[in-house]
């Protein structure tokens, strides 16, 4: 069974680059506190690692 984080945007992508924003649309976040469900895999940690300041991540249980 592949393990699970959950992804919590903290802060708005605006004034961001636009690569920045394409990734938070990428992950499924739209705009501050908006939580989704991944799983966790290199290229999802990829993302995250992009956009650290914008977002919170928890084990997903």
């Amino acid at each position: 069974m592949a393990l699970k984080i959950k992804i919590t945007q903290t802060k708005s992508g605006i004034g961001c680059p636009d690569t920045q924003r394409r990734t938070l649309k990428g992950l499924g976040l739209n705009g501050p506190h908006k939580t989704v469900v991944r799983e966790d895999t290199l290229a999802i940690r990829g993302m995250i690692r992009k956009v650290s300041h914008l977002v919170t991540i928890e084990a997903a249980e």
